[in-house]
């Protein structure tokens, strides 16, 4: 029996988009030279493990705040020894189960094993919770960790779908041609509307509306919030097939109704669009409000007497851009995809970064997760570089992706017509640093970045090596001598002027005579300069040994006679050359 889905709440339109996988070219070496994939494209990998002990997964719903993904499991006709209905919070990361909520109130008000078939939206003020539908006419709700649910069992017909309620502790229920604005917790009809039809609508909490969709007339009614009336009505397409989804953009109001193998899309006013077309029958959608993409689920009739299949049984993910109704990228398969068994259900991590999607397909029931990639895109460019041989040189560049892209530094001696790639730890970071040789004047670098997904290369930049200059002659520059040091000219005379000399001390007069140094006179030729002041006995001669008078003064007379005999020289060599 094929389930017919509720409206989507605004809590499942999360980042979702899908582009085709990136391949690259190579040259000379294995050296790649272009990607094919343009830079930042993006695309899903299947996850190696798929989530499976949740029975058969009937609906979805990623939690905005709290971050856990929440999914309806039934009884799994393969297993039925094992009764895996329930309530289940899934770590969106891992995929492992962080608990299971079995039990709902039945008709009599007492707990028991209960489905959740669909989901009607985040449980509303808490941080965690959901509100949902259980069979036949159940509305519950629990979190994360409850032992059973809490519910109440409604009057008249069987719920056909739920939406989040205009109001705090309100839900929107519709059973057949009925919609009603139910208290949660009760039960209890605030107001209530006919507007005909199956009873599958869309809420659109921004615009303060409620789409319902009678498709035996061939019309979708708009409810307005505030009169909880029939506004408008509009015409859709006929003879489409069976009606599977309607959802809102919650982006644009867009309304989006998926009928056989089309999806309709009607705008916030409620003219028709356009009409989508697949190859298979329209199962459920989702919405990125911030790349402005749907994520329509595809799935595979299984039969070529069904109408729009083409029966190979493998389904599809498309991704449409929702302001040109354009396909924005190439699907993803879904092996396995058969509408026979029930509907897909898909819920995405915000941004994107993970997809979900249910397989109610009896001998292979399982959530099946698909992984966002990125190709790399350069963020950072390296500017060309002149330096000193020997000098250091630094290349910097960045780049963005999913998974973080490797980096490569690739060199050019031809001037760009051929790349090799630098080998080395140094050439594996974002900054290159090596030292500049002469022989690398002139080259060419760039920066290749690479993941599973893409390769994405830099600019070229030139290296520009110039002469090693000349050597800092530092400290020991000549011209900086201070010539004060040891300037004879500044001297200082007073140490030894003989004109200051005692000549009491040394009186000639008074010398003993046997030394052989000649009179000791002042006015002497000189021969006492080099006299030892010792006699050939030993014993002191001159006036030092006579009047005992210091050394000091006898250095003085000492000078002073070298000093007349220094100007006695000079004056006969100047009478010998003036001769």
């Amino acid at each position: 029996m094929t389930r017919l889905p509720s409206a989507r709440s605004a809590a499942r339109a999360t980042a979702v988009v899908l582009m085709a996988t990136a391949t690259t070219a190579t040259g000379p070496g294995g050296v790649a030279t272009a990607a094919e994939a343009a830079p930042g494209t993006v695309s899903y990998a299947r996850a190696a493990a798929d989530i499976t002990g949740v029975g058969k997964p009937l609906d979805l719903l990623m939690h905005p705040v709290s971050g856990k993904l929440y999914v309806g499991g039934d009884i799994l006709p393969a297993a039925p020894e094992t009764d895996e209905r329930g309530l289940y919070a899934l770590d969106p990361a891992t995929g492992a189960v962080l608990s299971h909520v079995p039990q709902a109130p039945g008709p009599n008000g007492l707990p028991r094993a209960a489905a959740v078939a669909r989901f009607a939206g985040p449980l509303p003020g808490a941080a965690d919770g959901v509100v949902f539908n259980y069979p036949l006419r159940g509305l519950g709700s629990a979190k994360d960790g409850d032992a059973a649910a809490q519910g109440v069992w409604l009057a008249g017909a069987t719920v056909t779908g739920v939406g989040q309620g205009f109001s705090a502790g309100t839900t929107l229920v519709g059973q057949g041609a009925v919609l009603s604005e139910t208290e949660t917790a009760t039960g209890t009809v605030k107001r209530s509307v006919t507007p005909g039809g199956i009873g599958l609508f869309a809420v659109d909490t921004a615009r303060k509306a409620v789409w319902f969709g009678d498709f035996d007339a061939g019309r979708l009614h708009r409810v307005d919030e505030d009169t909880f009336t029939v506004m408008a009505s509009y015409d859709i397409p006929a003879g489409l097939g069976s009606t599977r989804f309607v959802v809102v953009d919650p982006a644009d109001g867009s309304v989006w109704v998926g009928r056989g193998n089309t999806v309709s899309v009607f705008a916030a006013g409620g003219a028709l669009r356009t009409t989508l077309k697949g190859v298979d029958l329209a199962g459920d959608v989702a919405f990125d409000t911030v790349t402005h993409r749907a994520y329509v689920v595809w799935m595979d009739g299984d039969s070529d007497s069904v109408e729009g299949s083409d029966a190979n049984g493998v389904g599809s993910l498309g991704v449409y851009d929702t302001e040109t109704l354009a396909a924005a990228a190439e699907s993803v398969p879904i092996p396995q995809s058969s509408s026979q068994y029930g509907n897909a259900a898909v819920a995405v991590t915000p941004g994107g970064g993970a997809v979900f999607v249910t397989n109610p397909n009896l001998d292979v029931a399982k959530v099946m997760k698909f992984v966002r990639k990125v190709s790399p895109k350069v963020t950072g460019q390296p500017a060309d570089v002149t330096a000193a041989a020997g000098g250091a040189v630094e290349l910097a560049a960045h780049a963005a992706g999913t998974p973080a892209p490797a980096v490569r530094w690739q060199s050019s001696a031809d001037s760009g017509a051929t790349w090799q790639n630098v080998e080395g730890d140094a050439a594996a970071k974002d900054t290159y640093a090596f030292t500049a040789e002469a022989t690398l004047n002139g080259r060419r670098y760039r920066a290749e970045f690479s993941n599973d997904t893409g390769v994405a290369l830099t600019d070229p930049v030139t290296l520009t090596v110039t002469a090693k200059g000349p050597e800092d002659p530092g400290t020991e520059d000549p011209g900086t001598e201070d010539p004060g040091t040891e300037d004879p000219g500044t001297e200082d005379p007073g140490t030894q002027d003989p004109g200051t000399q005692d000549p009491g001390t040394e009186d000639p007069g008074t010398e003993q005579p046997g030394g052989d140094g000649g009179s000791g006179s002042a006015g002497a030729s000189g021969g006492t300069v080099g006299d030892t002041g010792i006699t050939p006995n030993g014993s002191p001669s001159g006036s030092l040994a006579s009047t005992g008078a210091s050394m000091l003064p006898a250095a003085g007379a000492a000078a002073a006679l070298l000093a007349a005999g220094v100007v006695a020289v000079r004056r006969s060599r100047r009478r010998e050359v003036g001769e």
